[in-house]
């Protein structure tokens, strides 16, 4: 094995994954016509060797440093030439690094510690900028007509001690010459005041430019939301420099899987999964999308699969004054993703300082599962996501959720995806996918084994939150929502459904107080997260932010029968009649069934107060009290003993009122067996006076659901006899026999 010493030059283009997902095609042949007319021209006439090119990089050998450096002078101010004709969102700038060191030789390639100092110099290097080592320094300081800024030292990863960095500056003005740059001691100190914020970075000591306190001054001051009490992160979603769309999953649940990791961590505070891909696609530099997001630190990078082999690229940045705080390449063997993963975090929590408690310690040791196949349909099914109501968006989650469970029974986050769906469907009495009986106990059944597998899962402890909260157990629901916000401070959704619970049991202030903490973690919420919040500020009392958020929702969910059942009621307290007959026209045109019963029903686990105000401005709004309008007259009701008499060993058959027909059977002691065309369900039945009650176990969450028998006189079902309307459903039948 040769060692040698040599000068190593590494570039890397920089937003390269940005700029391929706008336009993959063009920026690569951009990429290799850089190359061809600029890099590879001026290697050679500095007497360079190109070692290889890596994706959106290259590794370059010199025999002198001097050399060296005027190849990537000369390469950044060609490029500089060249870019002054490209629009500014087609450019591209690159970062070149430099050392001089000692470096293993193995056939054509090189590498060693000189090969990952140049490395960390190119991290350090400004977009269309130039960094070198000390060692490099010391050799070319008094040989070009270019200046130096120092940098001072620094700790770079790999390296037990800091070395000294400098930036070369282009142009013969204070040509061998190096200036300084003063060092501002570590600490931090946030606050907020008329709009600006000042942060003095804290953990590892950081060098300034002399321009990084107005530029700095000048950033804060266009955040959206002052930063928070303890270092902020925004995890950007990884990008697929694969070039096989196949491999987005993975990406997308790297970027997941740190998000949920770090939101573990007390300490930090961490934008939600959907705002950091809802600024994916802005193209904005990284300290636009933190003033976005409001964050003091970002994470991007790249990831890129061949085979069995897996490359990723992290950078950990300070979005106030542009420098990289940590930046790491894997090239790895993709059974190593875990060990990859632990590592970015570790590195992440070292380099802003943070202390982990014991628990926190424990909890990020844990690895997900063993079994990469599990684990790579875990991401799938996190990839296609649970849209509100969208059935197939649904099924295809689930089908990847079992995949994945059937592969390692003890994946509990699978489980609590599982859970997760089924909660949905069944509190929301959708009756797809699963009947509301089946939903509940698939719900009850996936969080409890997630829990069994994993006590501190917050998904799963969500889910068991909404169902106590359903069920009428408010005490067992505010213990198990406080818990997932215990084991994932920063996770928006678990802090989204404690305000649901503590909105629901009356503690309408610290509700809005959590809903405002959740919609900060996730600053551009998903539509359904939008209707979650909606609904908790109305139920509140906070009409204004309810319907501004409601009204998004609905615009992105046209067909939620929750967000239009809210707005036509917060409109009409608003005043506005106008928008709130447009809405409960829309409601019944989705929603023929729609009824001021069914309602009452379905939320029958409010505080009465809150309840009884949602239903009184429904009916001020319009909305009847039965299915489809029906009104029956007083003279028309089966009554008393002949109403005992149409459920005593009868048989009904007919059809609903939107066409479906049915039978149903009645025996002598109250059980009930109904079925249709797709439902086939047995029950219990009970006459309380005038009222026929049945339950059908786990259907309309278990309530006892009570309505009225009617002789028909409706013109369009002549051949019934009877009408029988219920919260539910209006059926129109006849005595079989």
């Amino acid at each position: 094995m040769e060692r040698r010493l040599a000068a190593v030059l590494i570039a890397d283009v920089v937003g390269y994954g940005r700029l391929s997902q706008v336009d993959e095609e063009g920026t690569r042949l951009r990429f290799q016509a850089d190359m061809r007319e600029v890099v590879e021209p001026l290697i050679a006439e500095h007497s360079g060797r190109l070692v290889k090119t890596m994706g959106d990089g290259l590794l370059v050998e010199f025999h002198s440093v001097v050399e060296a450096t005027r190849c990537a002078v000369d390469v950044q101010k060609l490029k500089a030439k060249h870019n002054a004709e490209i629009p500014a969102d087609f450019r591209l700038d690159f970062r070149i690094g430099i050392n001089l060191g000692d470096i293993i030789v193995e056939g054509n390639d090189i590498h060693g510690d000189g090969v990952n100092l140049a490395d960390r110099m190119q991290v350090l290097a400004e977009p269309g900028g130039i960094a070198i080592s000390g060692p490099a320094y010391d050799q070319v300081k008094s040989k070009l007509d270019v200046g130096f800024v120092s940098l001072g030292e620094q700790r770079v990863k790999s390296l037990p001690e800091p070395v000294r960095v400098y930036r070369v500056a282009l142009g013969p003005v204070g040509a061998n010459r190096a200036t300084s740059i003063k060092r501002y001691p570590g600490r931090r100190r946030i606050a907020a005041m008329a709009g600006v914020v000042l942060v003095i970075l804290a953990g590892a000591a950081l060098w300034w430019q002399p321009w990084t306190l107005l530029e700095t001054s000048s950033i804060a001051g266009r955040f959206a939301y002052p930063l928070p009490d303890k270092p902020s992160v925004a995890v950007l979603p990884f990008i697929n420099v694969s070039g096989d769309v196949e491999h987005d999953h993975l990406a997308e649940g790297l970027t997941d899987d740190l998000i949920t990791e770090l939101s573990k961590v007390s300490g930090l505070f961490v934008i939600a999964r959907h705002s950091v891909f809802a600024v994916r696609d802005d193209g904005g530099k990284i300290q636009d999308v933190a003033a976005e997001l409001g964050v003091h630190y970002v994470l991007e990078g790249t990831l890129q699969r061949a085979g069995s082999r897996l490359r990723i690229n992290v950078k950990l940045i300070d979005a106030l004054t542009g420098l990289s705080l940590w930046a790491e390449r894997y090239d790895r063997e993709y059974a190593d993703l875990f060990a990859v993963q632990d590592d970015v975090i570790s590195k992440i929590i070292a380099a802003l300082a943070i202390r982990l408690s014991e628990g926190e310690r424990t909890q990020l040791a844990q690895i997900p599962t063993e079994n990469l196949e599990a684990y790579d349909y875990y991401m799938r099914a996190e990839q296609a996501g649970v849209s509100y109501g969208d059935v197939g968006t649904y099924r295809e989650a689930l089908s990847y959720y079992q995949k994945a469970i059937d592969l390692d029974p003890n994946f509990a986050e699978a489980h609590a995806g599982i859970a997760r769906i089924a909660v949905d469907v069944w509190r929301n009495d959708y009756n797809i996918l699963w009947s509301a009986a089946v939903a509940r106990k698939i719900a009850y059944d996936a969080a409890g084994q997630a829990l069994k597998i994993d006590p501190n899962n917050a998904r799963a402890h969500t889910v068991l939150a909404l169902l106590q909260l359903v069920d009428g157990r408010q005490t067992e629901a505010l213990i198990s929502a406080n818990r997932a916000v215990q084991a994932q401070p920063s996770d928006a959704e678990a802090n989204g459904n404690l305000a649901l619970v503590l909105a629901h049991i009356g503690n309408h202030d610290q509700a809005t107080t959590e809903m405002e903490k959740a919609l900060r973690f996730d600053p551009s919420p998903s539509p359904g997260f939008q209707l979650l919040a909606g609904i908790v500020f109305y139920i509140v009392g906070d009409d204004d932010r309810s319907i501004s958020l409601m009204e998004a929702a609905r615009d992105a969910l046209p067909n939620a029968e929750a967000a239009r059942e809210f707005l036509t009621a917060a409109y009409i307290e608003d005043g506005d009649k106008k928008r709130s007959l447009q809405e409960k026209t829309k409601l019944l045109a989705l929603f023929p069934e729609s009824n001021l019963t069914y309602y009452s029903y379905l939320y029958d686990y409010w505080r009465k107060d809150d309840l009884n105000l949602h239903l009184s401005r429904l009916q001020k709004a319009g909305i009847p009290e039965w299915p489809f309008g029906f009104q029956g007259e007083k003279a028309d009701q089966v009554t008393g003993e002949q109403l005992r008499d149409l459920i005593s060993d009868k048989t009904w058959t007919g059809k609903h009122r939107n066409g479906t027909q049915f039978v149903q059977f009645f025996d002598k002691a109250g059980n009930t067996a109904y079925r249709s065309a797709n439902t086939n369900i047995t029950g219990t039945v009970e006459i309380k006076e005038d009222w026929l009650c049945e339950k059908f176990p786990g259907y309309f969450l278990d309530r006892m659901v009570c309505g009225n028998v009617y002789r028909n006189r409706a013109p369009e079902e002549p051949g019934a006899t009877y009408v029988h309307v219920t919260p539910q459903a209006l059926k129109f039948f006849s005595i079989e026999g």
